[in-house]
């Protein structure tokens, strides 16, 4: 029950009456008697006109500072136009609840106004008063405990989210934001030095927030690491991008922990109350959202309606792409590969294709990242794996034997990393018993130099199987030349972007060259991608370029018509 708080000003006109019982069950002089026996202050009440009077009042009543005088009771002259509507009116009891005093010392009853069905023609009633102070208060007390992180003594999750509440009403959330602090290096701070040394850094750091906010600014710790702002706007977002540079500015001063001095840095995420239109607590989740994208950028990111919109689309992507993938909807391509001297078909690139169930042809550029990010590539990938080897199985029993050529297959740097690829591999070879030297695998840069010593065991692993190991998109990253050297990778794939527009570039030129000759020395084999005209063929071929593929050679394929175009050419 919610409890209004009156001021001390004067509700009612009263004046001191005669303590009689007039009217009342008891004769005179019992009323006192029998309100004493009540163990909570009370008081009979009568109205006269508008004046109100007590007929008496027990010893708690008095001993509350309730006063013995109608005209002198705080309750009258906070409570007195309730009074005065309760006994005017029908009713047989009232409750109220009320908080009486100032913010220091104030004290919260239950007040009750009841009379019986007889009495309402006198405009008597009896009033009660429960004393709920100690209850509320422990209340009290225990909500502001769940609301408050133990360790920093700021407003935790819950808490900042009622401070938000309390702060903005709905739909008005102009002139506030929300910035969301996300602390880096704290896990391994965490992991290296003991959780001790990681509470003494939080501690520390919100210190140093409180220290770069201003006084009216709310701060909050979200999560462990996480931490909160609410910011009243003056100057629209201006106002929350400064208060993020002087954050980013309070965190750049090394910390002391022990005997290191440890700098941490933090992304933060600013969602603006102007963008906003739902519910208050929105911004927090809006923020969050731009602070994802500020450990991408490395910049302080503001929250954009349209990038939470890509978001959802590409949640709507994962759900749909896990149900293409259990129920078997993903197809694959195959995309020739030549031999640029003699022009014979060499291999396939098994390519992934989805159409999803409204007819729509998502290209993967659309759905690999989202695979990626959700770790659907994994069974995506082993899909894959399946689906090309049994075909490669099936154009053998059409030919009769080998048909000639081998089937590349991509690894993703997420499939690497999460999946047993040697173990799948041997496991998909054997089902369908295709030999290993039939199977080309495709790793990007990015995925070798990711974790480079435990790609080199997988490679290792693979080379033993038999598979050609290739480098797709070469000259995109950041490979390490010294890794190039070192691991077991026999091909090396030119990216279209030098390929496409050679002819008329000095420098895509001069890069292909380059590439070719560190092969060269390499002892490794080199496939150039996007080739689109004869003469760029030739080209490629006179420099000294293995193999080829684009759509001067055929675009991807379907399983049946790549069989029936490697038939024709390779006749």
């Amino acid at each position: 029950m919610a409890f209004r708080k009156y001021s001390s000003a004067r509700l009612a006109s009263v004046e001191p009456a005669p303590q009689t019982a007039t009217g009342c069950a008891f004769g005179p002089g019992e009323s006192a008697v029998v309100l004493d026996l009540l163990p909570v202050p009370a008081a009979l009440v009568e109205l006269e006109g508008s004046k109100v009077h007590f007929e008496a009042v027990n010893k708690a009543f008095r001993q509350a500072g309730l006063g013995t005088i109608a005209a002198e009771s705080p309750l009258v002259r906070l409570l007195g136009n309730q009074l005065r509507n309760f006994l005017d009116s029908d009713e047989t009891r009232h409750d109220i609840a009320w908080q009486f005093g100032d913010e220091v010392d104030c004290r919260y009853f239950r007040v009750t106004f009841a009379r019986r069905a007889a009495q309402r023609a006198t405009r008597k009633c009896l009033v009660t008063l429960v004393d709920q102070t100690s209850e509320l208060r422990t209340e009290y007390s225990l909500r502001r405990e769940m609301a408050t992180d133990s360790l920093t003594g700021l407003p935790n999750r819950s808490g900042f989210g009622d401070a938000i509440e309390a702060a903005i009403g709905p739909g008005d959330c102009h002139g506030f934001a929300v910035l969301v602090i996300n602390l880096d290096r704290f896990s391994r701070v965490n992991a290296c030095m003991g959780g001790l040394a990681g509470d003494e850094l939080l501690i520390s750091v919100a210190r140093r927030l409180k220290g770069a906010l201003r006084a009216r600014d709310v701060l909050g710790r979200l999560a462990g690491d996480e931490f909160g702002v609410l910011l009243h706007l003056d100057d629209g977002a201006e106002d929350a991008l400064q208060v993020g540079r002087r954050i980013h500015a309070a965190l750049a001063t090394p910390f002391r922990l022990s005997d290191f001095e440890i700098r941490v840095d933090c992304a933060i995420g600013i969602a603006m109350g102007a963008d906003n239109e739902g519910d208050p607590e929105d911004l927090i989740r809006n923020a969050q959202f731009a602070v994802k994208r500020a450990k991408a950028s490395g910049r302080t990111e503001v929250y954009h309606t349209r990038a939470f919109d890509i978001a959802r689309e590409q949640f709507g992507i994962e759900t749909e792409l896990r149900r293409a993938i259990e129920n078997g909807l993903m197809n694959l391509a195959y995309q020739p590969i030549h031999d640029l001297a003699s022009g014979r078909i060499t291999a396939f690139e098994a390519l992934a294709r989805w159409t999803t169930e409204d007819g729509t042809k998502l290209s993967p550029d659309e759905f690999i990242p989202v695979a990626e990010e959700s770790g659907l590539i994994v069974p995506l990938g082993r899909w894959a794996m399946d689906e090309a080897m049994k075909t490669l199985a099936a154009w053998d029993a059409a030919a009769g034997g080998d048909c000639g050529v081998k089937v590349a297959v991509n690894l993703s740097a997420i499939q690497l990393q999460r999946d047993r690829i040697p173990e799948m591999v041997s496991e998909v070879l054997g089902r369908h018993s295709v030999a290993g030297s039939r199977l080309t695998l495709e790793l990007t840069e990015s995925a070798i130099v990711s974790d480079p010593d435990r790609i080199s065991q997988t490679m290792l692993a693979l080379r033993e199987l038999g598979a050609t190991l290739a480098m797709d998109d070469f000259g995109t990253g950041y490979s390490n030349l010294a890794y190039l050297q070192k691991l077991p990778i026999d091909v090396l794939k030119i990216d279209r972007s030098f390929v496409s527009g050679m002819l008329a570039d000095r420098d895509k030129v001069a890069i292909v060259r380059a590439i070719l000759s560190l092969a060269q020395a390499l002892g490794m084999r080199t496939t150039a991608e996007g080739i689109e005209t004869n003469e760029l063929a030739q080209t490629l071929a006179a420099l000294g370029c293995t193999y080829g593929q684009g759509f001067l050679y055929a675009q991807p394929l379907k399983a049946d018509d790549a069989y029936r175009y490697l038939a024709e050419r390779n006749a």
